[in-house]
């Protein structure tokens, strides 16, 4: 995380910058053009990771990358959790027929196949947001809000099951009889009473639901319905690398072993 947050504001090359004598260069390698500059005694930076099939120093496309999917998926935990905590809290708070209307609506969506879904939820809402006007959407792209809607829709049914079931344990006890006994309302119990006595089902899963999210992402990125070009992610970059695999496979190796130690980092976390 502190390499794709601070490395890009000392890096000498951008994602942006394409040099076409400098195509798929090998790690250290340097073209005719920089090779000629380092003869005159220039000083000329490598490119660590080797260059892409545009000429882009193929580091400084990683960490772009690493830094796009670790956004989306703090984001996308984010809207998770919420989402998760208000529908689960209501649901074990209220109980009776409101418990039962609400977990049969999470039956429903867990007997959803969710790869299919998740693509098919990924192209329509890709072409509704893509000729949307908003600049904040144009900004980020339609691909990524894609993806934060994907998992509003989908995803927080697992975080709602778990608080669900712990406001059921909490609600029978003494403080929350009192509250009730002294007049508060529902939504005081729920959220200065109920929601803070969670904390421990909802620190793990939400942990867990990162890394998730960046494997989602990458996954959608690598079918072509995440995150839009020229913006790069590590899916994306992965997708690019298939073109050029038997030849220049290290394009593969940095995305997919990047997504792999960000996983593995917030699963040991």
């Amino acid at each position: 995380a502190l390499v794709a947050f601070i490395v890009p504001a000392v890096y000498p090359y951008s994602y942006t910058k394409q040099d076409v004598t400098a195509k798929y260069l090998q790690p250290f390698e340097y073209s005719a053009k920089e090779q000629a500059k380092i003869d005159k005694g220039e000083s000329v930076f490598p490119h660590v990771m080797g260059t892409d099939a545009l000429g882009r120093d193929y580091a400084i496309c990683v960490i772009y990358g690493t830094r796009i999917s670790l956004l989306v998926g703090i984001v996308s935990a984010i809207i998770v959790v919420v989402i998760g905590i208000l529908y689960g809290s209501i649901s074990g708070y209220f109980g009776g027929r409101t418990d039962m209307i609400m977990m049969r609506i999470v039956d429903i969506i867990y007997a959803l196949p969710d790869v299919l879904i998740v693509i098919l939820l990924s192209v329509a809402i890709k072409d509704i947001v893509s000729t949307s006007k908003n600049l904040l959407i144009a900004r980020m792209g339609a691909g990524m809000v894609s993806i934060f809607i994907v998992f509003g829709l989908l995803y927080w049914v697992g975080m709602a099951r778990q608080v669900r079931g712990q406001i059921l344990s909490i609600k029978e006890q003494e403080y929350v009889l009192a509250s009730r006994a002294i007049g508060a309302g529902s939504r005081r119990i729920i959220t200065k009473h109920m929601i803070p006595n969670c904390i421990s089902v909802i620190i793990i899963p939400a942990a867990m639901q990162i890394p998730y999210a960046i494997f989602t992402e990458s996954f959608l990125s690598f079918l072509g319905l995440g995150v839009s070009i020229p913006m790069p992610s590590l899916g994306s970059l992965a997708s690019d690398a298939r073109q050029g695999l038997t030849s220049y496979p290290y394009l593969l190796v940095y995305p997919a072993l990047s997504v792999f130690m960000i996983v593995l980092s917030f699963n040991l976390l």
